[in-house]
């Protein structure tokens, strides 16, 4: 029987970036799936204060080259990839020197989020799918860690929908609590509709807030999962008012068996055998 296959986009994951409990979270259930019957793909931003040298990151030429228009600007896209150790897993990384060489993750050492956060997550989002397509490979599940992947289950059923290597792939999108003070630029919708994304059915009015991402991550998926132990109320409503299939928080011993049955239970939904 084939192996299910899994794509993992994540904004951190451990040992690259140990901050938050995102980069341990997705640590464990990735190599729990990767040494189960499942195959498995994991990408992250390459982002500034990631150690190339320490961690032997090194560029994939056959993957690089490509441009990728962002706001009407073109940015090189370079994809590097490196190894977690001990458990044979790659992680690919993309990569801009514009967007991802900043010394810091999403803010800067004065405290304040960098301006351009919405831009890098569009790049990220974007290159991640045009990398997985020059791979040639064609996931059953792309599960989306983090606000920075918010967008990413808008590109796959609108830009991307028909795009044969993802239009059977179904879509998790997994929240964290995030700091409520991150905002986005107010040019967020004309952006969004310079990339051909449906800006209307986003509802982006006035300033969009990092709980407004996970709103849409939530709304254009098709199953969520609950990365905190913390949920804020209003995204719990949402939530609830839909029939998307949910993932409970679970603690650290749990966690793996419990998104082993999820997965089986997403793909069953989607008619692939398990």
């Amino acid at each position: 029987m084939e192996k299910s296959k899994i794509l993992y986009v994540t904004q951190e994951i451990n040992p690259f970036l140990i901050e938050s409990e995102i980069s341990n979270f997705v640590r464990k259930v990735a190599q729990g799936v990767h040494e189960s019957n499942k195959e498995i793909r994991i990408f992250m931003p390459r982002f500034g204060v990631i150690n190339e040298r320490r961690h032997q990151l090194h560029e994939v030429i056959r993957l690089s080259g490509m441009n990728l228009i962002v706001n009407d600007y073109d940015h090189p896209l370079i994809i590097k990839v490196a190894s977690i150790p001990q458990i044979r897993i790659q992680v690919y990384f993309i990569d801009n020197e514009e967007y991802f060489k900043k010394k810091f993750i999403f803010k800067g050492a004065d405290g304040k989020y960098f301006k351009d956060n919405d831009e890098r997550s569009m790049f990220f989002c974007r290159g991640v799918l045009e990398t997985v397509k020059k791979l040639g490979w064609m996931p059953d599940i792309v599960h989306c860690h983090g606000w920075m992947t918010a967008l990413m289950p808008v590109y796959l059923k609108s830009v991307y929908k028909n795009d044969p290597h993802f239009s059977n792939a179904k879509i998790i999108y997994t929240h964290y609590k995030h700091d409520e003070k991150l905002k986005f630029s107010k040019d967020l919708p004309t952006k969004l509709d310079f990339d051909e994304l449906p800006t209307r059915e986003l509802n982006l009015n006035g300033l969009a807030d990092v709980n407004k991402l996970h709103e849409i991550g939530i709304q254009w998926s098709d199953a969520v999962s609950h990365g905190s132990p913390d949920i804020d109320e209003g995204l719990l409503d949402l939530i609830k008012k839909t029939d998307k299939s949910v993932l409970e928080y679970h603690d650290e011993e749990q966690t793996l068996e419990a998104h082993q049955n999820f997965y089986d239970k997403v793909l069953s939904e989607n008619g692939v055998l398990v």
